[in-house]
């Protein structure tokens, strides 16, 4: 489990989650995560073949600032808005979009998607080692 900064909750070690899982974790009714989704565009959940929202840890790390802003910091939705494209322009990797996930072809299972992504992180990770050596 890994620990946020900002005093958030431990986020489970976990590649996907679902909208129940990120409610409890980030201390929300369902219905305003569905809401924040269509007023931020940093948050942008990955639907699986059952429709299904599957949020990632950057959705849940961006979701917990959002609510950090309008709850404790007393921002309105759009002033929220507009602190965090500012935050973004001034640091872009403070707040960052999740990486788009592909869209899921009918006969590709949601394993297969996530080998492929493990596969690929491995890649990366190999890559960089090289570099370092």
């Amino acid at each position: 489990m890994k620990q946020l900064s900002l005093g958030f909750p431990e986020i489970p070690d976990k590649i996907y989650f679902r909208i129940g899982e990120v409610s409890d974790l980030v201390g929300v009714d369902t219905h305003v995560l569905r809401y924040w989704e269509t007023e931020f565009t940093l948050i942008k959940p990955f639907r699986g073949k059952s429709k299904q929202r599957l949020y990632r840890r950057q959705d849940i790390e961006n979701l917990l600032r959002i609510k950090t802003l309008l709850h404790d910091e007393g921002y309105t939705i759009s002033g929220a808005r507009k602190f965090l494209k500012h935050s973004q322009k001034n640091n872009p990797h403070a707040l960052q979009r999740a990486p788009s996930a592909k869209v899921l072809v009918k006969d590709e299972p949601l394993l297969g998607l996530i080998k492929k992504e493990l596969r690929d992180i491995l890649t990366q990770l190999r890559e960089s080692k090289k570099k370092e050596l």
